[in-house]
């Protein structure tokens, strides 16, 4: 009877902190892409992104079902959605196709992170609705990694435009359903 109560106690402390597990899984793989790309291993950067946005589209579908949804969880899920979809995808794309603009590549850079901040923000101190307020930086993030594979293809100064336009829907106030 005792094993089965701590087995029980045990079940529900990993339950409960599964989402939170999740979101710094997501929170690891954003640091270790920013990593790779400050080494110049570039695939790497994109799947590691690739893989934070797959875990930050199930932590909270996690924190739901356990029903441990909290002001911690939702914070704690910005801090690492700015890193996985604002700084990394933003360094990628700096270090691969914006760095010989030199200030106009970096002040672009600097835009789409500042956008991808403030929509986090705005995020959080909004009701739930069943709407989104704005591009969600998760899918502005993962856009902007999926251009890495137009690289070969596109010309640097299109890259300038990728950020410009997913900072400027991160910040526009048109609602998107949430899936």
């Amino acid at each position: 009877m005792l094993l089965t109560e701590k087995m029980d106690h045990t079940i529900k402390r990993l339950k409960s902190q599964a989402a939170n597990t999740l979101t710094i899984g997501n929170m690891v793989l954003g640091g270790a892409s920013l990593m790779a790309t400050l080494s110049g291993n570039y695939s790497y950067s994109v799947l590691f992104i690739f893989i934070a946005a797959f875990l930050d589209r199930f932590d909270g579908m996690v924190a739901r079902k356990y029903n441990q949804e909290s002001e911690l969880g939702k914070q704690l899920d910005s801090m690492a959605d700015i890193i996985s979809f604002g700084v990394a995808p933003a360094l990628l794309i700096h270090q691969l196709a914006l760095q010989d603009f030199g200030v106009a590549g970096m002040i672009f850079t600097v835009i789409y992170i500042s956008c991808g901040a403030f929509r986090l923000a705005r995020f959080n101190i909004s009701e739930s609705t069943g709407y989104f307020t704005g591009l969600p930086i998760t899918a502005a993030g993962t856009v902007l990694t999926l251009s890495y594979f137009g690289f070969s293809y596109w010309s640097p100064a299109v890259y300038m435009f990728i950020l410009l336009i997913s900072a400027l829907l991160m910040i526009s106030t048109f609602t998107l359903r949430k899936v």
